[in-house]
């Protein structure tokens, strides 16, 4: 199969291609286009997996949790675009429940069954817990005093853009705390020592070249995807919240179910956990947030405002997350546990 991923992917990128550009039917290039994302992001994951045996696992865990949210945030911007603010707003949604229920989960079920029980940094997951306690609060309060005081758009939008802004310095913070001032306190033990049994398969020039390859790919595929999301909502009668939240998502954030859970296998659980809940953290910290200021280049503006489903389903996950990875390990039975309420999301968010 390994052998067959690099022709795959030119191919199915190369057909996405002509099926968006010589106009073929919208179901056919949204079958093409979601292909083509998966591959996509999967040569994006080994290209940042490559790059973090140079950067060590910790760098390589936010490289790969930030260039897997490219496809996320890429297509994001074009449904800002478009003015679709409730997919966009969902697709957010499914992306840190996604990250923090289906790849975290995943990642402990798989690295379990071969490891027994698995341990990270202890400091490293108390900061991650009450960081996305942060993104909740900052994501609830807006949203409850908004629609409880009946607030008008103007007052939205500048409480919107005030919470953005807070949010992004309070992102900005974390990096310098955890990648500079504080950096070795939140190492794991197995990152200072380089794993050589395993090469890499490429040289850290040609890691970097692939990686920025990936992402202008990631960046043509999603502008294609989202051309044909609207089709395919109205033709199985799918809601614009379920479509945001599970199948965008899914889609956007295979780059990071992929590495995460091959690093789980790997015994590198440290670096999966800064994949699955750093990739959540950023998109609630930082994505979200930067929607909202790119949204005001556009003629309709879009707030930071989620509906009551999305911020129950954000602080469901949030609780579980943070209940099972805040003591520094993790079973196959916890990553079980987190599948199963993403499963229990799922089910309900298809019937909204």
């Amino acid at each position: 199969m390994k052998k067959l991923f690099f022709p795959l992917l030119i191919v199915f990128f190369v057909l996405s291609a002509i099926a968006h550009y010589a106009g073929w039917n919208s179901m056919v290039q949204f079958g093409l286009a979601a292909v083509a994302v998966i591959f996509v992001a999967g040569f994006l994951g080994q290209a940042t997996e490559a790059v973090s045996h140079y950067a060590g696992q910790r760098l390589g865990g936010f490289l790969n949790a930030t260039f897997g949210n490219a496809a996320e945030l890429i297509i994001a911007i074009f449904l800002v675009k478009e003015g679709l603010f409730d997919m966009v707003k969902a697709s957010l949604t499914g992306s840190i429940i996604g990250n923090l229920l289906l790849v975290l989960g995943i990642s402990a079920f798989a690295g379990g069954l071969k490891h027994k029980v698995q341990n990270f940094n202890v400091h490293l997951a108390g900061q991650n817990a009450s960081l996305m306690l942060l993104g909740v609060i900052a994501l609830f309060i807006p949203a409850v005093f908004v629609k409880t005081e009946h607030l008008s758009t103007h007052d939205s939008m500048s409480i919107s853009v005030t919470v953005a802004a807070v949010l992004i310095i309070a992102y900005g913070g974390w990096l310098v705390y955890s990648m500079i001032t504080h950096k070795s306190l939140l190492e794991d033990s197995s990152e200072t020592s380089v794993d050589h049994d395993e090469e890499p398969r490429w040289s850290k020039g040609k890691s970097i070249l692939y990686l920025v390859i990936a992402t202008v790919m990631v960046a043509f595929v999603s502008e294609w995807l989202v051309g044909t999301l609207e089709v395919f909502t109205h033709k199985f009668g799918l809601s614009e919240l379920f479509v945001g939240a599970f199948v965008v998502a899914i889609v956007g954030n295979a780059a990071e179910h992929s590495a995460a859970v091959m690093l789980a296998m790997k015994n590198k659980i440290g670096a999966a956990v800064e994949i699955a809940v750093g990739s959540s953290l950023q998109i609630a910290l930082f994505v979200a947030p930067v929607l909202v200021f790119i949204s005001l280049f556009f003629n309709q503006h879009m707030d930071i405002l989620f509906s009551t489903i999305e911020l129950a389903a954000i602080a469901v996950a949030v609780l579980i997350a943070t209940s099972i990875s805040r003591d520094g390990s993790t079973t196959w039975y916890e990553g079980k546990l987190l599948v199963l309420v993403y499963i229990v999301l799922g089910v309900a968010f298809f019937f909204v």
